[in-house]
């Protein structure tokens, strides 16, 4: 009788530690950094780089998203999220102000186009 209940000791302790190591294990998720990564990859697409404006904030979301990895790589999980959303908002905001300028542009050129028909029209 003694022997059993020593198994069932040993059994329940094993249990409870392999319990505890699939816990530890299991862990916070990992980053996700896909919304800010494709805001930046959009951003550099329609042209933020040749945009000041955008441009500054292009390079503050691509800086924000290495600190969130950074920050994620230390464990600081609540202060990565943050950064994290500061990088998706600057990339967004990049997007934003590129597709601003290309859309003045385009009023501009069709401003100049529509005087040009005048011209040839009198």
């Amino acid at each position: 009788m003694r022997d059993l209940s020593k198994t069932r000791i040993m059994l329940l302790a094993v249990v409870v530690v392999a319990t505890a190591i699939a816990a530890g294990c299991a862990g916070d998720p990992p980053l996700r950094t896909e919304a800010s990564t494709s805001g930046i990859s959009a951003a550099e697409a329609v042209g933020a780089a040749k945009v000041p404006q955008a441009s500054l904030h292009l390079q503050l979301a691509k800086e924000e998203l290495e600190l969130a990895r950074g920050l994620a790589a230390k464990d600081d999980k609540k202060e990565a999220a943050s950064m994290l959303l500061r990088a998706e908002a600057d990339a967004e905001l990049a997007l934003a102000l590129s597709r601003g300028d290309e859309e003045k542009l385009e009023a501009r050129s069709a401003v100049e186009r529509v005087h040009q028909l005048r011209q040839d029209n009198q």
